[in-house]
């Protein structure tokens, strides 16, 4: 008869600090709850052991979510972040909320939010090179000698801008409060899809970040850029770029499924890790 448990696949960097206590302990914990059929570290899991899951469990940083939600990408697997690292993020439980929250999870009594992905190719004369999929962002860096690089914008076809800046960042919603945020563009509730449209350090003040409908499908050509050119996705994969190149990026068609913490909300998440506006703290406040 099979097993009427729970599959799991559990996804994990052994080389960061905590990491395999935590998937030790959790494995302990889940015994008698749960079937595990699968751990992923440090590569792809394989696609047949990934359709059979049910739950995908993190155990690390925002870092390890982004690169097991690649993997799961067509795969509709909720995605359960256990924070074993610093900022956590993306990764909303503690071991211990994981524990606390177990059952509610497994009885599909804790939220699951979809989360929209981009997906990203290149092609050079006319043929596809590079095909893959960012859940927080697609980033173009100047790179070696630095220089600043001139990057041609259309949108659904429609010439959008020519800029000149060290590079550009074309976020998710769920990307806004990385990269995007720290060059000055916008937040964005994490349920939205749309696309954010971010300049790194443009060469004109005119220049504002501007959202887009996730319908929308961006193309990119660089008549000038570095040796070092670099396009990378979520700060983890990366590909150099040429002149010759034609970057295309669109909603993907599938979707990161994120199970959320009930012990709070984006909002929450935003302000205690961020520090998201705090107030001012007045000379002599005795709070």
């Amino acid at each position: 008869m099979a097993s009427s448990k729970p599959k799991f696949v559990i996804f994990g960097d052994l080389d960061r600090k905590f990491v395999a206590e935590a998937i030790e302990d959790f494995t302990r914990f889940a015994a008698d709850k749960a079937q595990i059929i699968g751990k992923c570290f440090k590569s792809n899991c394989p696609f047949d052991v990934l359709a059979k899951a049910d739950w995908a469990i993190t155990f690390g940083g925002d870092g390890t979510i982004l690169s097991a939600a690649r993997d799961l990408s067509n795969n509709n697997v909720p995605v359960i972040g256990v924070n074993v690292g610093k900022l956590g993020f993306l990764a909303e439980f503690s071991p211990e909320e994981l524990k606390q929250f177990f059952d509610r999870i497994i009885a599909g009594s804790c939220e699951t939010e979809k989360r929209m992905m981009l997906s990203c190719c290149i092609s050079r004369g006319g043929k596809q090179r590079f095909s893959n999929t960012a859940i927080n962002d697609v980033v173009i860096t100047a790179g070696p000698p630095f220089s600043m690089l001139e990057i041609q914008i259309s949108v659904d076809g429609q010439k959008l801008t020519g800029c000149i800046s060290d590079g550009i960042i074309i976020s998710t919603p769920t990307g806004s409060t990385a990269y995007n945020l720290s060059a000055g563009g916008p937040i964005l509730s994490a349920d939205l899809e749309a696309i954010v449209i971010t300049a790194i350090c443009p060469h004109t003040l005119s220049f504002r970040p501007i959202v887009i409908n996730a319908a929308g499908e961006i193309r990119l050509q660089l008549p000038r850029l570095n040796e070092g050119t670099t396009l990378t996705l979520d700060g983890q994969v990366n590909t150099k770029l040429t002149t010759d190149d034609v970057i295309c990026v669109k909603k993907h068609g599938g979707a990161f499924l994120v199970v959320n913490n009930p012990l709070r909300t984006q909002w929450d998440t935003l302000a205690g890790k961020l520090n998201w506006a705090e107030k001012p703290r007045y000379k002599n406040q005795s709070e």
